[in-house]
């Protein structure tokens, strides 16, 4: 009997998706993982059996929803995010883990390295928090005369600790003052924008922020502050620039290594997958609206320019 048989006839194994987003932004990305694992040979319904946990934004809640998942005997624990990622870790030492991140899963301690990771966690790296710095010289070259800038993150994510001082220190070093805000809800948001008083707005990664970008970029809008993100699906619905990783085929590759894990590979061997893909995109649209001219050195350097 060949391999890929036997893998088809055994009883489906649970796998668990823990995300501390919702489930509807995140469902393209939970597909594509979905396909990783068909590419493996797991066929949910055949010999695989999927199980959903998403927090909505309230990340107190991953703790008890990853405790959750593993009371229903599941084989894996995949992880869309880094929040998920730590709850899943704090929860288990036995059951493997596989995860998407943005931030450095070392500096994190979710891994030991990116070769050999070590424990019952790999997965798929895409550093989209280390290039803050970056976002933020984009963002003063399309408006140079922005002096007092700021930084909206999320106070409940890990990232955070590393990455704001990173940024800070850019800011500091190009002769600017940022400021940081934070919000973590609906209402927070809003009144973020209601107390900003500054030349432009550097948004953090973090999966709440994402889940909220349609609020996030029409308060951009009504507010009139030139800003740039992590994510080219905030300049798709109107943003005005962003500058990171495509997240399209990531969770695909998260896919492939629980399928590998699945198969009888052991995390701890198996190499945090790096992207190393990163896209400048620019939303001409938005410019004109903000009365700004996107510098044709910048222009030149897009991976896409919507008009």
């Amino acid at each position: 009997m060949r391999r890929r048989d036997f893998i088809t006839e055994q009883t489906p194994r649970g796998v668990g998706v823990l995300g501390s987003g919702s489930q509807e932004p995140y469902a393209p990305f939970a597909a594509d993982f979905v396909k990783g694992l068909n590419d493996m040979g797991f066929i949910e319904g055949r010999n695989i059996a999927m199980e959903y946990r998403w927090a909505d934004g309230h990340y107190d809640r991953l703790p008890s929803l990853a405790a959750e998942l593993l009371g229903r005997d599941v084989a894996l624990l995949a992880c869309v995010d880094a929040p998920s990622a730590a709850a899943a870790k704090a929860a288990t030492k036995i059951i493997p883990i596989v995860f998407v991140t943005g931030a450095d899963p070392v500096k994190m301690g979710l891994v030991d390295s990116f070769n050999r990771p070590g424990g019952n966690l790999t997965g798929v790296s895409l550093l989209v928090s280390v290039l803050g710095p970056k976002r933020l010289e984009l963002l003063l070259e399309f408006v140079p005369a922005a002096r007092k800038i700021f930084l909206l993150v999320n106070p409940g994510n890990p990232n955070i600790r590393g990455d704001v001082p990173e940024t800070q220190q850019a800011a500091e070093a190009l002769g600017r003052h940022l400021e940081v805000l934070t919000a973590s809800t609906e209402q927070e948001l809003d009144t973020v924008f209601t107390t900003m008083k500054g030349d432009a707005l550097l948004v953090m990664p973090d999966p709440y922020l994402f889940v909220r970008r349609q609020q996030l970029v029409a308060l951009t809008a009504r507010h009139a502050i030139p800003a740039i993100y992590p994510f080219r699906e905030c300049v798709d619905i109107g943003g005005l620039m962003s500058y990171g990783i495509p997240l399209v085929n990531q969770y695909r590759q998260m896919g492939a290594q629980a399928g590998k894990i699945l198969k009888g590979a052991k995390p701890a061997d198996l190499p945090i997958q790096q992207s190393t893909r990163v896209e400048l995109v620019i939303n001409l649209k938005t410019a004109k609206a903000l009365g700004l001219t996107a510098p044709p050195s910048l222009l030149a350097r897009a991976d896409e320019v919507i008009e």
